[in-house]
């Protein structure tokens, strides 16, 4: 080992945080060897001195004032790890303006704050890395900030969310019901106690919008994200999807247009082809397409959350960090940890009439004469041409039954106010489902921007 020492400070002990700090613990002297530097964990803030933890700590490291931590002239390395945007926040900023290099895997504070975080790291002489924050193990952010660097990106497409892809993995292999494979998820630790967050798409959402800073400079508003998650699909999605060669995937899409500039960022539920590059990406893995005019499509696919995948991203960052204070010295900045992509101000979000994609709509009406022709009717009005329908009776109940479409390429304007005339007609039962089709690779088929 060098001379060097690097004190590492975590706020925050759980899952994420005792993987952090078993790991560097047990190769603490690989590291020194391979940096010149000890790198040591010198604090750990809990909120529960008296918790029973997974990993042996001695308790003189412990304790319960986690801004200590961030502000311990002492403390080289600050590893924000608890979560949350509240005590988080601070926590970061503190540190920040105390000059310190900050990790995080906290997308969600990215979300909500990461411009003003990244503009006090600047000010500070402070830096924010959170290589762990999408994609847990998967190194993206890396390869989109150095890997790709010489990259402009069309767009990046990514399962960015394991719990949901586990449910609709065994949904598909299975046959067994969105609640049922929840339940078990739940018990299996694949699924938190209050689900939301995942099967609701927000934590792919906030994802999403730390992948669209990267790739084009702009912080995306929550709001603005095309939001929608999978407690709606069921088994009729699932059969359709394999019939005709497709798997239901909850996927995040960050597209850009050249000429008119809009930007596109989503989560939704989509029918992808399972030849596709995630569309045979199963069970609690996550996969991020990214598409660069250089490098054409680079693909990663990984474990996406967990303690030793995410305590892989977070030591990477670290890493980075002690590169820094060894080389860069205290006043040093190193451009590459500094995600200060090209200026995206002048991108405005898409509107709906500019997002264009087939769509796949499922409905339950009454089983009559003259309920297809409202149907025609409506998709006519809207200019939306009908590609395929599919007619199932609902089990016994011989006066419903479930129908299919699906469309040829229209916007998602047009499908919205569709799938709105519809619902509204008196035959119909319920909302319809509608998901988008996406055909990757075929070029007629795969631009969702007006060009």
């Amino acid at each position: 080992m060098g001379d060097r020492k690097i004190s590492v400070g975590l706020c925050g002990f759980g899952i994420v945080g005792q993987g952090v700090y078993d790991h560097l613990t047990r190769k603490r002297k690989l590291l020194g060897e391979q940096l010149g530097a000890d790198i040591r964990v010198a604090r750990v803030a809990v909120r529960d001195k008296s918790k029973k933890r997974d990993v042996e700590i001695d308790p003189s490291l412990i304790t319960e004032d986690s801004l200590s931590v961030a502000t311990d002239l002492e403390i080289d390395v600050v590893c924000e790890l608890m979560g949350g945007t509240g005590l988080a926040l601070e926590i970061v900023t503190r540190a920040l303006v105390a000059g310190k290099i900050v990790v995080t895997a906290n997308k969600a504070l990215l979300c909500d704050h990461g411009k003003e975080l990244l503009a006090t790291a600047q000010e500070h002489g402070g830096h924010l890395l959170f290589e762990a924050s999408v994609g847990g193990g998967i190194p993206v952010i890396k390869a989109i900030r150095e890997g790709l660097i010489i990259n402009d990106f069309s767009r990046i497409d990514g399962i960015l969310n394991g719990t949901c892809n586990y449910i609709l993995t065994r949904m598909a292999n299975e046959g067994l019901s969105y609640q049922e494979i929840l339940g078990e998820a739940k018990l299996l630790g694949y699924a938190e106690a209050d689900e939301s967050l995942d099967v609701d798409g927000i934590d792919a959402a906030h994802k999403a919008v730390v992948l669209a800073y990267l790739a084009y400079g702009k912080w995306t508003d929550l709001e603005e994200v095309r939001l929608d998650g999978i407690t709606r699909v069921n088994q009729e999605d699932i059969r359709f999807a394999e019939d005709n060669g497709y798997a239901v995937k909850l996927i995040a899409f960050v597209e850009r247009e050249r000429q008119s500039k809009a930007l596109y960022v989503s989560v939704l539920p989509v029918l992808v082809p399972k030849s596709s590059s995630l569309g045979s990406v199963d069970g609690v893995f996550n996969a991020i397409s990214i598409h660069g005019d250089v490098v054409g499509e680079t693909v990663y696919i990984g474990r996406g959350a967990g303690r030793h995948a995410t305590s892989s991203a977070v030591i990477s960052d670290i890493v980075d960090a002690v590169k820094l204070l060894i080389f860069g010295g205290p006043e040093g900045r190193f451009p590459f940890l500094d995600p200060a992509p090209k200026n995206g101000s002048e991108l405005e979000i898409a509107r709906p009439e500019e997002v264009h994609s087939r769509y796949y709509v499922r409905m339950r009406v009454d089983n009559r004469p003259g309920v297809m022709a409202e149907i025609a009717s409506i998709l006519a009005s809207r200019e939306v041409s009908l590609a395929s329908v599919t007619q199932k009776e609902v089990g016994e109940d011989a006066e419903r039954v479930s129908l299919i479409i699906t469309t040829h390429m229209t916007t998602e304007k047009a499908i919205k106010e569709t799938v709105n005339d519809l619902g509204n007609l008196d035959s119909f039962q319920g909302s319809p489902m509608t998901m988008p089709i996406r055909n990757f690779g075929e070029k007629s088929e795969d631009a969702w921007l007006e060009s």
